[in-house]
């Protein structure tokens, strides 16, 4: 891990981009999950920056909705973008805690200007069940929550690709997807041409999740100055994590993304992550919030001796 020792976490209530409500609920539950003492007994010291502001869906006109969010989605992204980047000037760690993944949006354009202020570039390691990499002209749904890694390859509304600064925020030769396994049949296309590297479930299947995670690595911080995690929860299998908005059997074992992030903090790269799309709507028993908050600690560099 960096030797940052100190983190601020941002929450980000937000479930505009998806169709499934309760993603807001996200940072509640992570952070009455015992967020703030989990990371305490790391060594860290902690800012809480709170919830940034997001407009209550019920509350906004029916041109919202047919627009699927698109300006509340950029505004609240652009305040989240001066939020991370500033979190990062102060020598903080950001943790983004959603929230449905649009807030890759702004967290990765928030990293993306601190690292380039630097004369560096940033590494991505994200770690879904989906690709998120559809484009206006792709996507089924038009959800922007399936279009993050799109847009930080400088692809999707113009809107989104201009926060934090016209154009690509990470080069495709440094992003590493980790544990796809349901991909819209469009955004097929959108993936192969990416030129981004990625790691299917069958692949981890068959070299095992230490040699994924090596490649995986080896990618982020080619040439890279820090990596960026984005983690969405549905990567995990149902079993584990049953709290999302769009569940996806066949993923990740508890062991295995455990193991993702404990080889991600061995780097001592990692500059900033979050952690996204828990809906304490779907959840059992607070499962998915716990197994949020323990994931955070493993990218904090917990150890188990």
């Amino acid at each position: 891990m960096s030797s940052t020792k100190a983190v601020e976490i941002i929450g980000v209530p937000l479930d505009l981009g998806a169709n499934m409500r309760g993603a807001n609920m996200g940072p509640s539950a992570i952070r009455i999950a015992d967020l703030h003492q989990k990371i305490a007994v790391l060594g860290y010291s902690i800012v809480d920056a709170g919830d940034l502001e997001v407009p209550v869906r019920d509350t906004l006109p029916d041109a919202a909705k047919a627009a699927k969010f698109l300006p509340q989605i950029t505004r609240l992204c652009q305040t989240l973008e001066r939020q991370v980047h500033d979190a990062m000037v102060a020598g903080r760690i950001p943790i983004v805690i959603g929230g449905d993944h649009s807030v890759a949006i702004g967290t990765i354009a928030g990293v993306s200007r601190f690292h380039r202020e630097q004369g560096e570039r940033m590494g991505l390691v994200w770690v879904d069940a989906h690709a998120d990499i559809n484009t206006p002209p792709t996507t089924p749904s038009g959800n922007i929550h399936g279009m993050p890694l799109a847009v930080a390859l400088g692809q999707g509304h113009p809107e989104l690709t201009a926060i934090g600064g016209n154009g690509p925020k990470v080069r495709p030769e440094n992003v590493a997807l980790v544990g796809i396994r349901s991909i819209d049949g469009d955004e097929k296309d959108n993936l192969r041409r990416s030129g981004i590297r990625y790691f299917t479930m069958r692949e981890i299947d068959e070299r095992g999740m230490a040699a994924v995670m090596q490649d995986a690595i080896q990618v982020a911080a080619a040439g890279t100055a820090g990596i960026h995690l984005s983690l969405d929860m549905d990567g995990i299998d149902p079993l584990y994590a049953p709290g999302v908005s769009t569940p996806v059997t066949g993923g990740l074992s508890y062991r295995e993304a455990h193991l993702a992030l404990e080889m991600l903090a061995d780097t001592g790269l990692t500059r900033s992550m979050e952690f996204v799309e828990l809906n304490p709507m779907t959840d059992l028993d607070h499962k998915t919030a716990q197994l949020t908050v323990e994931l955070v600690q493993s990218a904090l560099g917990k150890s188990i001796v």
